[in-house]
């Protein structure tokens, strides 16, 4: 058996393998990403605009691409103006973010407040869901129970393969206020002993979001500071352009014709990769390795000569790679990582965790220089750098991260499904093949 799994495995190695030189001939899009690191255009949409460079044509007809600050706009409002706003008026601002990628347009004072209210009455679970969770093997892989419970919420809906707008649309709105409340029954029953399973506390309807589910995991109104700042990490997550991979898996899905469900599942199969929504665990694991391997860490030097060892596979995971830098679009910065660097300082000095975020700042600081002369990118700190290092201090657990990503993104992968629907084409691009012409049968006796 081993011996059959090692060969399958060896071969597979021998033939999926690309040679660099059949990209470069045929201008092949691996990862659809043109050659100078741009995505390649393969749809429109008003949901999400995220902006890391420009392209400057010249007269001779080449363009360059140039580095600009970066910005991200919902449906064409600047996500740092959303987040300004609601500050100012000192209420929090999630419900009021969903219901713009929606619609496409802010709400009204009535319209944001029956769209709460209705976000709210939609909090509780089936009681015959809430005995699956119970009841499923005690494990801590949070991503696999998300997936595995959004899947089977179709088994409580009167028409799940409808792809009716009204039907649709009532099931994203579902979703979106279920997702706090699976979230945290999921990581409640990994953690808990099992006698002490059924002590589900119950959503609380009139709660924001941002508070709900803070309440749910630990069975106490949080107070006012930290909820607000966990609704802005939730408006910084709801959306991202339909470029990014696990938009792009549900819009994929959705132009198949697939319900609600499956699309979802598969945004949330994509965000669990450790290259998308995991990201900020491998920060939180990054900086853990550099405090134990770094003796000073107000020292530019050291920390330098550490990042240059982990850069050289030689030091963290071996992988090359500083996590928190660099972005598939963001170049010169990522506004939501510059937005919470701020916070970050006020949490920090709070949690008396402040020597502990200025090495967070050093290593922002001192990566981008190296990682630009080793491998020739333009990075910028992004926000997963930061913010598992502001949910640390909030008391949120690490196996939390890419779930609450989650929460937040399934507010864009529901406005993207809506989108894909209404544009109702089927996704299907192109692969040619790396072969080189028909191959001949030769008859099973005679293949050693």
């Amino acid at each position: 058996m081993e011996a059959t799994l090692k060969k399958v495995q060896k071969l597979a190695l021998l033939h999926d393998k690309v040679d660099p030189r059949i990209v470069k001939e045929r201008n092949i899009k691996l990862g659809l990403r043109n050659a100078d690191g741009t995505g390649v255009v393969i749809g429109i949409t008003s949901k999400g605009q995220v902006i890391g460079y420009e392209k400057i044509a010249h007269g001779d007809g080449t363009e360059v691409v140039n580095p600009v600050p970066g910005k991200l706009f919902y449906c064409g409002y600047d996500v740092e103006d959303l987040v300004r706003e609601k500050e100012k008026d000192g209420r929090f601002g999630f419900e009021e973010t969903v219901y713009l990628l929606l619609t496409g347009e802010l709400p009204t004072k009535n319209d944001q407040k029956s769209f709460s209210q209705l976000l709210g009455k939609r909090r509780a679970l089936p009681e015959e869901m809430n005995q699956i969770i119970r009841n499923r093997p005690c494990h801590d892989d949070q991503m696999g129970s998300l997936h595995t419970i959004v899947s089977a919420m179709h088994l409580f809906d009167r028409n799940p393969n409808s792809t009716d707008l009204n039907d649709v649309t009532r099931q994203c709105i579902d979703l979106i206020a279920k997702f706090p409340t699976i979230i945290a029954y999921n990581y409640l029953t990994a953690t808990k002993e099992k006698k002490a399973r059924h002590k589900f506390r119950d959503p609380d309807p009139n709660m924001s979001i941002a508070e709900n589910f803070l309440y749910l995991l630990t069975g106490e109104t949080p107070d006012r500071a930290t909820a607000e700042l966990f609704d802005t990490m939730l408006i910084f997550h709801a959306e991202h352009g339909g470029g990014n991979n696990s938009t792009f898996a549900t819009r994929c899905v959705s132009s198949s014709g697939a319900n609600t469900y499956m699309a979802l599942c598969a945004g949330i199969g994509s965000l669990s990769g450790h290259l998308h929504g995991g990201a900020n665990e491998a920060v939180v694991r990054m900086m853990n390795d550099i405090k134990q391997k770094v003796k000073q860490w107000d020292s530019d030097k050291e920390v330098e000569a550490y990042l240059e060892l982990i850069l050289d596979k030689k030091a963290g995971d071996k992988k090359g790679k500083v996590y928190g830098m660099g972005h598939a679009v963001y170049t010169v910065s990522d506004p939501r990582a510059v937005f919470l660097e701020k916070r970050a300082g006020e949490l920090a000095k709070a949690a008396d965790r402040e020597k502990e975020f200025e090495l967070y700042k050093r290593v922002a600081r001192v990566a981008p220089s190296l990682v630009r002369g080793k491998k020739g990118k333009v990075v910028c700190t992004n926000v997963d750098f930061y913010s598992g290092f502001v949910y640390q201090c909030m008391g949120i657990p690490m196996e939390l991260f890419t779930p609450i990503f989650a929460m937040a993104r399934v507010a864009g992968w529901c406005a993207h499904r809506i989108e894909e629907i209404v544009q109702g084409k089927i996704i299907r691009p192109s692969y040619v093949t790396s072969l080189k012409g028909k191959k001949t049968i030769i008859p099973l006796a005679k293949r050693g």
